[in-house]
């Protein structure tokens, strides 16, 4: 594991329960200012091994990037369990609930 993909994962953890950040800002506090897209392949590849909470990790917009029927029904679903209001469009408050 590379040491960007370790911050990567360090980040991802400390989004605390009922909060969520986006791919940018994850990349931002591990110090990789354009690692967005190296932000997404870490949640894709690494997410069951390291028992990340994937479902915390959004656009910057607010919305969900998963598409119908490939996983975007389950992030809301384990957004709202944790308190996050999520819209009928699938977006969230930032302001609200991002860190």
């Amino acid at each position: 594991m590379t040491d960007a993909t370790r911050r990567i994962i360090e980040q991802i953890l400390a989004v605390p329960k009922g909060k969520v950040s986006c791919y940018r800002d994850i990349a931002l506090k591990a110090g990789l200012p354009n690692g967005a897209r190296q932000t997404v392949r870490v949640l894709h590849s690494m997410s069951e091994k390291h028992n990340l909470p994937w479902h915390r990790i959004i656009r910057s917009d607010g919305s969900i990037a998963l598409e119908e029927g490939a996983g975007k029904e389950l992030q809301i679903t384990l957004l709202r369990a944790e308190g996050v209001v999520v819209s009928p469009k699938g977006k969230v408050d930032m302001a609200r609930y991002g860190v």
